[in-house]
């Protein structure tokens, strides 16, 4: 059987150079049925708790650092217990949302993070932002090719992203 993925939608506000957005935010949740990698934990951490369903937290992977992507990750990281990981280049976006509360370790590009039979490699794409990731998803249940790529804000659905910040 190859890796599960969950997906968990969350509501809330982006906000960028003095404007606010109403915006939806994909959580993606790669692993098995005994652990799990959180992508992306936006707006509100009680429903990303509720899909974990009490698997252990490999880590809380955020993709860059805009605040709809990281508002609900120190949160999260209280109540599973998981590291909080981002890249160092937007440090001073992590430190306005959660001041005080530094991220437990850093994301290279190359890194590979395995979760549940799935390896999750770092590819560090600054555009969006300066710090900006995508995850490419190998699972070797299903073979030595990757399988899909996590792409953060760096590309949207019917659309090219904004990689121009």
């Amino acid at each position: 059987m190859g890796a599960r993925i969950d997906r968990v939608i969350t509501s809330g506000t982006f906000s960028l150079d003095g404007q606010d957005f109403d915006v939806d935010n994909n959580i993606w949740l790669i692993g098995d049925d005994a652990e799990v990698l959180v992508v992306d934990a936006a707006h509100d951490h009680r429903p990303i708790v509720d899909a974990i369903a009490g698997r252990r937290v490999v880590a809380i992977v955020c993709t860059h650092g805009h605040n709809d992507h990281i508002n609900a990750a120190a949160a999260l990281a209280d109540a599973t217990g998981g590291p909080l990981w981002l890249h160092p280049a937007d440090a001073m976006l992590w430190e306005v949302v959660n001041p005080g509360r530094p991220v437990d370790a850093t994301l290279t590009d190359g890194q590979r993070i395995e979760v549940g039979g799935t390896t999750l490699t770092v590819l560090h794409t600054p555009g969006h932002s300066h710090d900006s990731v995508c995850l490419l998803v190998t699972d070797h249940r299903r073979g030595p090719e990757p399988w899909f790529v996590l792409t953060g804000d760096t590309l949207f659905v019917g659309s090219v992203g904004r990689p121009d910040l």
